[in-house]
């Protein structure tokens, strides 16, 4: 997915700033086990590991995330995995040069893209990639020379983050937000109509890959 992200030709990379909130794990239905012990059930996620007596351990963090400027790139139509190999190369190419300044800017990670669930779980076939624009460009962004990148500036959010690892493709994020969903009910409320699925690593990183699933707290 995130073939560019670490390309020579973007120079430096940066994080998309956010603050963690709050983090913990839940085993199965007990509630939460924090550094103290066994604690009551808490809305926070960052990845999955065997429990105790081979329940599924949930980690996850609840953070809020800096709103700013983004490049954007929406593709309707086309299941996800095809949609993102249309969006993806547009918006690395705009951060790469592609723009009215001809400047390469770096690269913020995660590149994040919004996807729309039908009630079923699955996906519909559109998807919205956002590109958090680097800090130093953040007050006056190059003008994508592709018409099909817009500049659109967003607000904050908060959000539910769970963390996986491997090549993730669109079963791997379905799949996954029903993790996050299940460790999380009773707990907290999210949106339930748009999530979050997130990159860091390009693709020839064939270990320690990371993936996040946004939730959308409400």
């Amino acid at each position: 997915m995130l073939g560019m992200i670490k390309n020579s030709l973007f120079g430096s990379v940066e994080t998309w700033p956010w603050q963690v909130l709050s983090k913990g794990d839940k085993v199965g239905p007990q509630g939460c086990r924090g550094p103290e012990g066994l604690l009551p059930p808490t809305p926070t996620l960052v990845g999955a590991a065997a429990g105790a007596e081979g329940q599924e351990e949930v980690a996850y963090e609840e953070r809020a995330c800096e709103g700013g400027k983004f490049a954007t790139v929406e593709v309707t139509d086309k299941p996800v995995d095809e949609a993102l190999r249309e969006a993806m190369p547009k918006v690395a190419k705009y951060a790469g040069g592609t723009n009215d300044k001809g400047i390469g800017m770096g690269m913020t990670v995660p590149i994040s893209f919004a996807v729309f669930p039908n009630e079923d779980g699955s996906l519909q076939k559109k998807l919205k990639v956002w590109f958090r624009i680097p800090n130093q460009f953040q007050s006056d962004p190059p003008a994508p020379s592709d018409k099909s990148v817009k500049i659109e500036e967003r607000e904050g959010i908060t959000v539910y983050s769970m963390q996986f690892g491997g090549y993730a493709k669109e079963a791997d994020y379905v799949a996954q937000a029903t993790r996050l969903r299940a460790a999380l009910e009773g707990t907290a409320t999210y949106r339930g109509d748009i999530y979050f699925c997130t990159g860091y690593d390009p693709p020839m990183k064939p270990y320690g890959r990371r993936n996040e699933i946004w939730l959308l707290k409400t």
